[in-house]
């Protein structure tokens, strides 16, 4: 298969050395597929989107669905990612969604993020996920004097257009609810959580697998083709024949995958690191001992959080380069950063560093809908580094198109109005390295 990074990053051998995976409830391989096969739905990925989408189309509708994977599930970003569950699925402001889609459209997508976090938590409690769910909502930092500012806007057009109230805290204020450092206030987000990924895929999969629905891991799909009868998906060992396919594989999306998707997508890479356990006077000592989810005002931001046995997450998005060589650069920068934001820290060894992708769409919004004409093919991808919430949710509402019913879940039209492919799409990685270069810039000079 061909992807744009270093295939390094892409080998279903190729375990993310994550604190998710050391601390995760073990989980039984899944088979491969070994013959044949045939259903009336075949899913491609058991992330978080390709999961609960075949977990609703079988106990929902009662439909044959199946999942295919080249390699287990939780293995992609469902396992890697930062466990926040919040808002945010896009890259464009409000403001920019108003001019581009409406107002009523762009209520509807902020309606539809509140929704998807409000959706995961309800789906743990309700199949008893123990997935370590903390703190209460997100909390976004400001690493410059100026950004104060455009917080206060914030606050004010949240209030003002959707209704929706969030809380300016002044530097005094975070320090009393034990988020102190080097910042100039922040916003609280009341809608969002902090969790454990890879204890929710997990808990997932074995959903799926308690109720009968077939997980095929290390099966990757290496062709893609439409027939008369159908949809046929080639794995190593077996043919798969389906009425519909989901394509649920996000940043790790072949770029020859299919022919309805070449272009569309940018994958970006995300760096986190995991702090040894600290002690409740090293806490003290940075001022720091708040469960709360939170991340700085740059565009390229960091984020970080406290976890619920001490140690200390921090990640950051940067670099273009997912070799073996890349990941230790990046190792060394998110270091350096993470000793800049939190000097008392500084001693302080982290025992874990690992990468994944996010997903970028030309249009800086998800995608979730058909991707050719006679609405068999279907995706939902593109979740610009904050999928938790919304790839659950995604899912949910994908498998209620595909029966038909939208009475439970409606898709607002920002997910379906277009997936466009990227001007010159074969310099989609020189982009994001200009890109980057500005946004550093703008970040810490403007």
């Amino acid at each position: 298969m061909k992807y744009l990074y270093d295939t390094h990053a892409f080998s279903a051998q190729n375990h993310a050395p994550s604190y998710w995976r050391d601390t995760a409830p073990a989980l039984e391989d899944f088979p491969s597929l070994t013959e044949d096969t045939k259903c009336e739905v075949a899913v491609i990925g058991s992330g978080y989107t390709g999961m609960m989408a075949a977990y609703r189309l079988a106990t929902k509708y009662q439909i044959d669905v199946k999942v295919f994977d080249a390699a287990q599930p939780g293995w992609g970003a469902s396992g890697r990612n930062g466990g926040f569950c919040c808002m945010g699925s896009t890259k464009l402001s409000y403001q920019q969604m108003i001019r581009r889609y409406g107002l009523d459209a762009t209520k509807d997508f902020f309606e539809a993020q509140k929704q998807s976090v409000a959706f995961v938590k309800s789906f743990l409690e309700t199949h008893n996920i123990d997935a370590d769910v903390t703190g209460n909502g997100e909390i976004e930092l400001a690493h410059k004097a100026n950004r104060m500012d455009d917080l206060r806007q914030e606050q004010e057009f949240l209030s003002k257009t959707f209704d929706h109230n969030s809380y300016l805290l002044a530097p005094a204020q975070l320090a009393e609810i034990g988020l102190s450092g080097d910042f100039h206030g922040g916003l609280h987000n009341p809608t969002g959580f902090g969790l454990h990924p890879l204890k929710y895929a997990r808990g997932l999969a074995r959903l799926l697998r308690d109720n009968g629905i077939e997980i095929f891991g290390n099966s990757p799909v290496t062709k893609w083709e439409k027939h008369i009868d159908g949809h046929h998906l080639h794995t190593p060992q077996g043919i798969v024949k389906a009425n519909h396919v989901i394509m649920a594989t996000n940043g790790y999306t072949a770029e020859n995958l299919s022919s309805n998707a070449a272009g569309k997508l940018l994958p970006a890479l995300s760096s986190i690191l995991i702090t040894r356990p600290l002690s409740e006077q090293e806490q003290q000592d940075q001022g720091w001992s708040n469960t709360t989810t939170v991340y700085d005002s740059r565009i390229l931001l960091h984020y970080f959080r406290l976890l619920p046995d001490g140690r200390f997450l921090f990640g950051g998005r940067g670099g273009t380069d997912s070799s073996a060589s890349g990941e230790k650069l990046a190792e060394k920068r998110v270091r350096e950063d993470f000793e800049a934001l939190f000097p008392a820290w500084a001693h302080i060894e982290h025992t874990h560093f690992w990468q994944g992708f996010i997903c970028l769409s030309n249009d800086l919004v998800p995608y979730i809908g058909p991707i050719n004409k006679d609405k068999t093919a279907w995706a939902s991808l593109a979740y610009h580094g904050n999928g938790v919430a919304m790839s659950g949710w995604a899912g949910k509402a994908l498998a209620d198109e595909i029966a038909g019913d939208r009475t439970d879940s409606k898709l607002p039209s920002v997910f379906t109005k277009r997936f466009n492919k990227f001007p010159l799409p074969a310099l989609r990685l020189q982009y994001l390295k200009a890109a980057y270069a500005f946004y550093q810039i703008k970040d810490e000079w403007l």
